[in-house]
């Protein structure tokens, strides 16, 4: 059953809310509805596990090592076709200040997200500190 219009503009609203937000986990998102790596990812889980299974029935009339060793690719085979696919730079994370240089803060630490929960426990956080308490 198709959305209405109405939903459909609600669905646009949260997705433009969730990329304001988290804009890392909705990249995420965005990556999981293309069909390329990860189709790519199930054909080789698949086609491993065939090659696996044949390697467990030739193992079953030679020698018990071949049989493991088919075992152990149908399991990696299924590991790597569940897994998804690794994005982004490599690992390396850097800050990004509002002023779009890259870099640490002042304080060495990350910048507060906002007046949310863990915003007012970090102002907290930032105050005993400053009061002497550390």
């Amino acid at each position: 059953m198709p959305l209405s219009e109405h939903e459909q503009r609600m669905l646009e609203q949260l997705e433009q809310a969730l990329a304001a937000e988290d804009p890392k986990f909705a990249s995420s998102m965005e990556g999981s509805r293309r069909g390329g790596p990860t189709r790519l990812r199930w054909i080789v889980g698949v086609v491993g596990v065939l090659v696996g299974l044949g390697l467990v029935l030739v193992g079953i009339q030679t020698t018990l090592w071949v049989g493991v060793g088919g075992f152990a690719v149908m399991v990696a085979a299924v590991a790597y076709a569940l897994t998804p696919p690794r994005r982004g730079g490599g690992g390396k994370l850097a800050v990004v200040r509002d002023d779009g240089t890259k870099g640490p803060t002042a304080s060495g630490r990350k910048q507060k997200s906002g007046p949310g929960f863990m915003g007012k426990l970090d102002d907290r956080w930032d105050k005993r500190g400053r009061d002497g308490w550390n």
